[in-house]
């Protein structure tokens, strides 16, 4: 029978409808070829013909490059103005889309994958990440940072070489808003680390380790749908050490790797959610990570509930044999 659950981070009902998993169109294979024209040469390639200036980048021992951040060539989001929101006219109010847009590659081998992945640059992705998050925070005009990673065609991602994208923006999105309201309002203490204590090795539990624990969430709007939660409180992921955040970060890893192991290769969006710059209210910094299996069709379009044909419980369970068979 289908369920409606509430998801407290954002107030939004989505919809369990386990029954609708049993129609064969439900997952339609990937798309392989991620660029348009895959005989392009990749400009994050080591061997990219006028590469892009680094505006950090980890070394290796022979002084090459193994992981750096770049400007983005095509920005979302450029220049350093604050916020100044225009009328200009009755229905027509605009703001400049000042701020901050980042590529950060993650390898230098075009074909490597985040559950690839060793320990080293896993700690190394992490302690990059958090070193651009607070170079973002010294900016007077950015409010907010928003670090993604697309992988797969469906996912959004336009090159498939492994990368991420770091995003400063000159405000707060409406999503992070919501969480903010929502990790006020909550009067059993915070709502991450109370999910992290009602959830562990329960039905919905994942994985854990010293650092992180993984769930498929009880308000899961989408198949195999993770939540991934930093078992030390901390509202900013600059606030955390660097042992804490690497131990995130390995846990993003092996729960990709039981996915593939559970679906195969599929396309994912993973973003991270932190305290905004010079926050003083209550948060608890975190990811999610979602799968793109299915498609937001009309219902989901007009009313802002998303319907989910695999029930949390199910994937979870499915992901922890994954693990016992690695």
């Amino acid at each position: 029978m289908s369920q409606l659950r509430l998801n407290l981070l954002t107030g939004r009902w989505v919809t369990i409808v386990p029954d609708r998993a049993k129609r064969t169109t439900d997952f339609a294979p990937r798309a392989t070829q991620v660029e348009s024209d895959p005989n392009l040469p990749c400009p994050f390639c080591p061997d990219a013909v006028d590469p892009d200036p680094s505006l950090t980048e980890v070394l290796d021992g022979n002084g090459d490059w193994t992981m750096r951040v770049v400007q983005n060539r095509y920005p979302a989001f450029v220049g350093d103005e604050t916020l100044s929101v225009r009328n200009m006219g009755p229905v027509h109010v605009m703001a400049e889309a000042s701020g901050i847009h980042e590529v950060f590659v993650f390898t230098r081998d075009h074909d490597d994958r985040l559950e690839r992945f060793t320990d080293d640059v896993i700690a190394d992705m992490m302690k990059t990440l958090r070193a651009r998050f607070r170079a973002h925070n010294e900016m007077p005009n950015i409010r907010y940072t928003q670090a993604i990673v697309n992988h797969g065609r469906e996912a959004g991602a336009s090159l498939a070489h492994p990368h991420g994208q770091l995003l400063g923006l000159p405000f707060v999105p409406g999503e992070i808003l919501e969480e903010e309201r929502a990790f006020e309002r909550f009067k059993g203490g915070c709502i991450v680390c109370t999910t992290s204590d009602v959830e562990a090795d329960g039905e919905r539990f994942v994985l854990k380790n010293e650092h992180a624990i993984v769930v498929c969430p009880y308000w899961s709007s989408s198949p195999y749908e993770l939540l991934i939660m930093p078992r030390s409180h901390c509202q900013h992921i600059t606030d955390c050490s660097d042992e804490q955040a690497t131990g995130v970060g390995i846990a993003i890893r092996d729960a990709m790797r039981q996915i593939v192991a559970t679906i195969g290769d599929v396309a994912f969006n993973l973003v991270f959610h932190t305290a905004p710059a010079h926050h003083s209210g209550q948060f608890h910094w975190h990811a999610h990570l979602f799968p793109k299996l299915t498609t937001a069709a009309g219902f989901e379009r007009g009313t802002g509930v998303m319907i989910n044909i695999i029930a949390p419980e199910t994937a979870a369970a499915e992901l922890r044999r994954a693990s016992v068979k690695r």
